[in-house]
């Protein structure tokens, strides 16, 4: 199924997959792909999904929409293909072609023994509110990447890889601050315990 990874400065904010035949983007909240940045105009672009494939269609946004780097209009995207709006970066995943390989290539070959299977650990973490609110409220990192905070005011995003998690400040003026010291743009590794403050709310980061 085609998708949708968002990024902005190289740090992934979520991953949309394209079930629909229209997927609309832009800054206003009624879009099915919201994206809260004054670069981005209210309706900027769409996405149509037919037969398995995807045309990307700028709507007559103010900054326009560039795939690969270059202003379009409408376009069918390939996989791999890069659209940018504003900084943010929408990255399409479709399906890859494979490679041809002629027959005259090919050769019998013995069979090489496989390699026993490395099975992954698993990792669990949430993040538990400890002020305000919603104190005592708990919510699992389930997500590849989970954002946290008030659009507009503070964002943080939280990244789930192999071993451990991450938070990075994503958007608004105010920073979150990890134990007390402030965190920005570049990811830092979370530890079990590890205090967490955004927008004015505590929270503790969980990990099992």
């Amino acid at each position: 199924m085609p998708k949708l990874i968002v990024t902005i400065d190289d740090v992934v904010i979520k991953e949309v997959q394209l079930t629909k035949d229209k997927t609309t983007v832009g800054r206003r909240p009624y879009n099915d792909i919201v994206i809260d940045n004054l670069a981005v105009s209210g309706e900027h672009a769409v996405l149509y999904l037919v037969a398995g494939q995807v045309t990307a269609e700028d709507v007559g946004s103010t900054n326009g929409t560039f795939v690969n780097g270059k202003a379009i209009k409408k376009q069918l995207l390939a996989h791999g293909d890069v659209l940018e709006l504003g900084k943010y970066k929408l990255k399409f995943e479709g399906h890859p072609v494979a490679d041809d390989f002629e027959k005259t290539m090919l050769v019998k070959a013995r069979p090489a023994a496989s390699p026993a299977p490395v099975m992954p650990v698993e990792i669990h973490g949430a993040i538990k509110v400890v002020s305000g609110p919603a104190a005592g409220r708990e919510m699992t990192l389930t997500k590849i990447v989970t954002t946290i905070g008030k659009p507009g005011v503070a964002v943080a995003a939280i990244t789930k890889r192999q071993h451990h998690f991450q938070i990075c400040h994503v958007e608004g003026g105010a920073q979150p601050k990890l134990n007390g010291v402030l965190v920005g743009s570049e990811p830092v590794v979370l530890k079990s315990g590890d205090q967490i403050e955004l927008a004015g709310t505590q929270m503790q980061f969980i990990q099992s």
